[in-house]
């Protein structure tokens, strides 16, 4: 309901404001901001944190190249308290902004809220401690496991093999959170068989733009379940979701191949991926590709694979050939298919086009397989190199436009600017893995690639990055490339418009119907709220 006083809380949120500025100028000051016991949450205020350490915490992430300062943080206890803040904002003369952050991953500001309250959903999950992961099973859809969106992938791994089983879909790195990755879409090289995160989801608990906790799935309150997966936090806050789950296999055969000529290597690909049904005992289980060039190590923090004997002469291809083309796939197996796994990956392999002598082969156990990134990830911790600007650009291409970018981008911009110092990752996917009514938005075509550039930079070299991105970018509008941004950074409604296409009245409907006063997550930049009274 409206509040009693809204002049009163109107002339309170100008004077944090102001106040706000003067700590951000000065930042000599802790400022105390006043607004929130004027909005009637007494009880939940205590759980706000303004202290300058906090601060800063919340105004930055992963991409360490935008800061917005939020007022306060939030730091719930309980879904109930983040009910009450967003229901308290909705209800307000003038709502302030909110997003969740869960491990802040994002690399444009996209978790943050200037002169809002970001929700640490960090603290709410060290206060359920666990208990929010339960496995279960249902005659009609099997297992599955309840999941609170503020739990760790690597949690919910462990947490579901204590049962033999595992979901089926996973991101290439496992410390994200469950609500962050199915606001975007949760993809890796499992996608073009099982789909991204987002298509092996059951049901989820939602708290709107309105406050309100609704539960939803593709039966019960749909239009809301098809807006929040890949809907960037614009529609609500995911508090529960219902995860599939499949027996997990015990260890994983690991294949790299290497290519010198990009259309043979995408020709393969192309043609693995063809192979996808779920229950097809023939398939991969996983499928990427990456780029190597002589910028950066031939082994990088998201793997080392190549032996060192090898690297010698895989330096020397580099050097002929300028870049040499990465083909990973994996093969899962367990005890009783242990026996068999050998002989389908020779299959699979056959006839494929890579260097002859250039295949290489690891066979690890699941959970090293699916955290693999983690020991890079402890190694640049240790050397103070994963706190740094990460400038990523990530892109979805359509199949039909995979070759004029390699020589666009791959072939011209990326070697002639010589700047690449991280992972380049290329792999194809199939479209019909993913469910149209979801928010999430991708190429038209039957397969499409996505290429991500994972650069890390030092504070002062971060922008030729950026440029490159921005001259990618470009090279794609003029050549006509009907690229899309996954994990997308725009700036104008234009740009929004062009990125959701058809789509994109669906989105502004949702909006309205979900989040009308355009309270949740502002840092993704899609809407300027207006002053909305509630009377």
């Amino acid at each position: 309901m409206a509040l009693n006083y809204p002049f009163l809380t109107y002339f309170i949120l100008l004077l944090v404001t102001i106040t706000r500025l003067i700590f951000t100028v000065g930042k000599t000051e802790q400022w105390k901001a006043p607004i929130l016991p004027e909005l009637d949450i007494d009880n939940i205020s205590h759980k706000l944190h303004d202290d300058p350490e906090t601060i800063q915490m919340a105004s930055r992430d992963y991409g360490h190249l935008t800061h917005e300062f939020p007022l306060a943080v939030f730091r719930p206890s309980s879904i109930d308290d983040i009910v009450t803040l967003i229901k308290s904002s909705y209800n307000s003369f003038a709502p302030f902004d909110i997003a969740a952050r869960g491990q802040g991953h994002s690399t444009h500001g996209q978790a943050m809220a200037r002169d809002g309250i970001v929700v640490d959903m960090a603290s709410l999950r060290k206060q359920r401690n666990g208990v929010a992961i339960s496995v279960s099973k249902d005659p009609l859809m099997g297992h599955y496991a309840d999941v609170g969106g503020e739990q760790l992938w690597i949690d919910v791994l462990h947490a579901t093999l204590e049962y033999g089983l595992a979901p089926v879909s996973w991101t290439d790195y496992l410390y994200l959170t469950v609500g962050g990755t199915l606001s975007n879409a949760g993809i890796s090289g499992q996608s073009f068989r099982y789909g991204p995160q987002i298509s092996n989801v059951h049901e989820m608990d939602v708290i709107t733009g309105k406050g309100e906790f609704v539960t939803c799935s593709s039966q019960k309150n749909l239009e809301l379940f098809h807006a929040v997966l890949g809907g960037l936090g614009q529609f609500g806050v995911i508090a529960r979701a219902r995860i599939a789950l499949e027996p997990a296999p015990k260890r994983v055969k690991w294949v790299r191949l290497l290519y010198s000529d990009f259309s043979a290597f995408t020709k393969d690909q192309e043609r693995l991926i063809s192979i996808n049904g779920r229950k097809q005992k023939n398939a991969l289980d996983f499928l990427e590709g990456m780029l190597l060039m002589n910028q950066g190590p031939i082994n990088n923090w998201r793997s080392s694979f190549f032996p060192l004997s090898d690297h010698p002469r895989i330096a020397s291809l580099i050097t002929e050939h300028s870049i040499l083309y990465c083909l990973e796939v994996a093969k899962y197996y367990d005890e009783q298919t242990e026996l068999n796994v050998d002989k389908e990956i020779e299959v699979l392999l056959q006839g494929l086009a890579y260097i002859p002598g250039f295949n290489y082969e690891k066979n690890v156990s699941y959970v090293e397989f699916l955290n693999r990134v983690r020991s890079g990830e402890l190694k640049l911790q240790s050397q103070g190199l994963w706190e740094v600007p990460h400038p990523w650009l990530n892109l979805f291409i359509p199949k039909s436009q995979i070759l004029d970018f390699n020589s666009g981008v791959f072939k011209d911009i990326v070697l002639k600017r010589n700047i690449s110092s991280g992972p380049v990752l290329v792999y194809p996917m199939n479209r019909n893995k993913w469910d149209d009514r979801m928010s999430a938005s991708i190429p038209d075509e039957d397969v499409f690639y996505t290429v991500g550039f994972l650069h890390s930079s030092g504070f002062d070299t971060w922008k030729a990055y950026d440029a490159q991105n921005r001259e990618i970018l470009e090279f794609c509008r003029d050549a006509g490339i009907m690229v899309k941004q996954y994990l997308p950074n725009h700036s104008t409604q234009e740009d929004w418009t062009n990125h959701f296409g058809a789509k994109w009245m669906k989105f502004l409907e949702r909006k309205h119907q979900f989040d009308p006063r355009m309270i949740l997550s502002p840092g993704q930049k899609i809407f300027h709220k207006k002053l909305q009274p509630v009377f």
